[in-house]
């Protein structure tokens, strides 16, 4: 059915030229780009315009660019039952400026606008109960930004001595760790496992 998509962004772009900054199709797929401002607008069309009918929102997720003065993309996954079709719209944000919440359009935003808030930050206005959703409760930072450490910055144990979980810090214990910065491609100045015989004496085998 991809080829009914051209014939969509055409129809998007007469119907809602304000609301549709740019398309492109890649992959036989359909991307529409649009802003915060205009992105309620967008989807209520999506929905209710008997020629779109997308009645279906299969996912709201964002993705993470830090080198952009706004570093999130919130892309939202549609689909129309009726057209038997799929559409991916996308808007750019930051991390102060909110995202109007898509709930009361689509009553399973909630989650995912709650586990795009949980994982990246990302703000939006109106939703219901915007509160973490994936990470425990007084986590800090947002784990699916580029630039949270892999560690995270706390760690998670059972104190035998309090009898509960507690958190700490992370303490990474430097001496007890082992750092080989030496290729097996070019050479160890040691027998890697396995490669004992190779090492031996070529008269003797």
């Amino acid at each position: 059915m991809s080829g009914h998509l051209p014939e969509l962004a055409s129809y998007l772009v007469n119907k809602l030229p304000q609301a549709i900054s740019d398309y492109q199709f890649k992959l036989g797929e359909l991307t529409v780009h649009t802003g915060r401002e205009h992105i309620i607008e967008l989807l209520g069309f999506l929905r209710n315009d008997e020629n779109c009918r997308f009645v279906c929102l299969l996912d709201i997720c964002g993705v993470d660019w830090p080198g952009r003065a706004e570093r999130f993309d919130v892309v939202y996954h549609l689909l129309s039952p009726t057209r038997n079709l799929r559409l991916r719209v996308k808007l750019e944000t930051d991390e102060e400026s909110a995202v109007p919440s898509a709930c009361a359009l689509f009553p399973c935003a909630d989650w995912y606008e709650r586990e795009a808030w949980d994982m990246y930050g990302i703000l939006f206005t109106g939703h219901p109960d915007l509160r973490r959703i994936l990470t425990d409760y007084g986590f800090e930072g947002h784990p699916l930004r580029k630039d949270f450490p892999l560690t995270g910055f706390v760690e998670v144990r059972y104190d035998d001595a309090a009898k509960r979980v507690i958190y700490e810090p992370v303490e990474l214990k430097q001496e007890y760790r082992h750092f080989d910065f030496l290729s097996p491609w070019e050479g160890t100045d040691y027998v890697l496992p396995g490669d004992e015989k190779s090492a031996a004496d070529p008269s003797k085998q």
